[in-house]
């Protein structure tokens, strides 16, 4: 059983280690690429001011935070929706990774160094050199609806980001190709194994007789009648 993890953070900045924080982190579930409907979503207080540049992203407040747990009080049901198998997905992962092992590691939790993680930014560039592969652009290349997007949010990133992931996989699951083909080849042998009813010809005694002198007058020593 394949178990991903594809995630999404928001913060009050870009460099943990300069005391920027986790205001806020999404999740969801997916086996075998397919989603489970398990999600995680929680808010946090950075125990600081929310910058305005990063209010402008998200639309988080330092006012509307200072009433969610700290990082420290959800760090345990964070890591439980992981779990130990869990791969973890996410764009522009080493940004949302060095965050989320920045807090674990500085509140006494385990980090999550151990575990596998996909960046979806790199298979993005992999696949589409030069162009645009921010989260919107990757949504209108695979036509996937981003209209609720007006701004910044974990849990809704993480569930487009999920959408685009398997997008970027091959897009449907080779499961539901295969039981097209299967259709398509049941299609065929049922076409190629109608059986038709026999057809029967009624002929006067003058075709007969016409029939008869045209083989033994016309065609000499036929071979069908020796």
């Amino acid at each position: 059983m394949l178990r991903e993890i594809v995630f999404d953070t928001e913060t009050t900045g870009f460099d943990p280690h300069q005391g920027d924080k986790l205001v806020e982190i999404g999740a969801i579930e997916l086996i075998n690429h397919i989603p489970t409907g398990r999600t995680y979503h929680q808010y946090i207080n950075p125990l600081r001011d929310v910058p305005e540049d990063a209010f402008k992203i998200h639309g988080l407040s330092t006012e509307f935070l200072k009433n969610y747990p700290r990082f420290s009080e959800i760090a345990k049901d964070f890591l439980s929706f992981v779990g130990d198998d869990g791969i973890m997905v996410a764009h522009n992962a080493p940004f949302d990774m060095s965050f989320i092992n920045y807090e674990l590691k500085h509140n006494g939790f385990d980090t999550l160094n151990n575990h596998e993680v996909i960046d979806t930014l790199e298979i993005a560039k992999s696949k589409f050199p030069g162009a645009r592969n921010n989260l919107d652009a990757l949504c209108h290349r695979y036509n996937i609806d981003n209209s609720k997007r007006t701004k910044h949010g974990a849990l809704l990133d993480a569930e487009l980001l999920a959408e685009v992931y398997l997008e970027l996989l091959g897009g449907a699951e080779p499961s539901m190709n295969l039981s097209v083909e299967v259709q398509k080849t049941q299609e065929v042998n049922t076409v190629q194994n109608k059986v038709y009813q026999v057809r029967h010809f009624s002929i006067t005694h003058e075709e007969e007789q016409a029939h008869q002198n045209f083989l033994e007058n016309k065609i000499k020593e036929a071979i069908w009648l020796k």
